[in-house]
């Protein structure tokens, strides 16, 4: 699938830090993506899939990341994540999918590790809710579908948008689903790459912000109709899990606390949290190796907690750019009983950061 345009595609540019040169989480060295997506109509109507972030080239049971995440609120899951605070390491892939679907994908990769000859290995399953476009009760992701993104796990440019888990998602009343954006952050040890991936399902219409601009208020349902809320759907129901990956050497108390930077990200860009969000983040960092069996103690580094900030300031940036680059990079999209999310307008968009001097 041929990429979309992003967000810097269209002239409008956030944040003071450079980029990596892809934009992406994948300019953290080793990190891949695959997504496997999921698009069908009979005999149910499928729009879903999964996306697989792959934090080193080789098996990361064989030599462990250190990792943390942060709930910024808690209605949502990701399984995995009581191995990961007690020990602070990341020992298998992240995917990423859609709420019905986290029992086969958990088993999927279960089962990529033990044919593998490593035994069960508490993968990390994070969900969002896709069920307003997709007939989730239907189960349409397969452990192949799991396979199929694994094998296709890659570096380099990564397709945002209608992708993987983020195929039914929706964000801010606009089409939602994947983004990812990455920057540089400059320390007196050196530079290090933070790189982040959404799967984007959250806010509602009137709190868009882009750039501190009010787009969500300036393109209202008058411009672009809102999707409007299935009768499950009662209260404003918004998720959003992000990935953050750096190959700075950080230790797991650090990685936890570069993960609820991700919060800043999601602010910037108009959401606060609703009752019923599952909002997310973990973040892992590939600056140290762990390996399982070692003859030794393993010598690890950290930097100091007074070097972060940059870190903090590039997590943020990356976590909002993320998601616009999703909300930029998805298409309008029909599922289920009809329903329709509009994407966001490239020429609406861009004509509303003129008005404001933005560009």
């Amino acid at each position: 699938m041929a990429n979309k345009p992003r967000l810097r595609d269209l002239g409008i540019s956030i944040g003071r830090l450079p980029t990596g040169p892809y934009n992406a989480i994948t300019d953290v060295p080793g990190v891949r993506v695959g997504h496997t997506t999921v698009i069908f109509d009979t005999p149910k109507v499928a729009r879903t899939g999964v996306t697989i972030i792959a934090p080193r080239e080789g098996p990361t049971r064989e030599d462990h990341v250190f990792a943390g995440y942060y709930s910024f609120n808690g209605c949502g899951a990701m399984t995995g994540l009581l191995w990961l605070e007690e020990s602070g390491q990341l020992i298998s892939e992240i995917a990423l999918t859609g709420t019905y679907t986290v029992g086969t994908v958990y088993d999927a990769l279960v089962q990529a590790t033990t044919d593998g000859g490593y035994g069960s290995q508490l993968p990390v399953v994070g969900e969002t809710y896709d069920g307003f476009l997709n007939q989730g009760p239907a189960f349409h992701v397969t452990r192949e579908h799991v396979f199929q993104a694994l094998a296709g796990a890659a570096g380099g440019p990564v397709v945002e948008g209608n992708v993987g888990g983020g195929t039914g998602m929706k964000c801010h009343d606009f089409k939602g689903g994947i983004g990812t954006s990455s920057r540089i952050a400059t320390t007196p040890f050196g530079q290090y790459t933070v790189g982040a991936l959404v799967q984007a399902n959250q806010g509602e219409r009137i709190d868009l912000m882009v750039a501190g601009v009010p787009v969500g208020q300036e393109i209202g349902p008058e411009v672009v109709p809102l999707a409007q809320r299935g009768p499950e759907e009662h209260e404003p129901q918004s998720s959003i899990l992000a990935i953050l990956a750096t190959d700075a050497p950080l230790l797991p108390f650090q990685c936890k606390r570069l993960a609820q930077r991700a919060t800043i990200g999601l602010a910037r860009s108009g959401s606060y949290g609703h009752n019923w969000s599952g909002d997310i983040f973990l973040a892992f960092t590939v600056g140290n190796h762990l390996w399982p069996y070692a003859s030794a103690p393993d010598c690890v580094q950290m930097l100091p907690n007074e070097q972060l900030d940059p870190l903090f300031l590039a997590a943020a940036e990356a976590v909002e750019e993320s998601i616009l680059n999703a909300l930029c990079a998805a298409e309008t999209m029909t599922g289920q009983q009809g329903r329709t999310i509009h994407a966001l307008p490239h020429d609406a968009l861009v004509s509303v950061m003129r008005k404001y001097g933005r560009l």
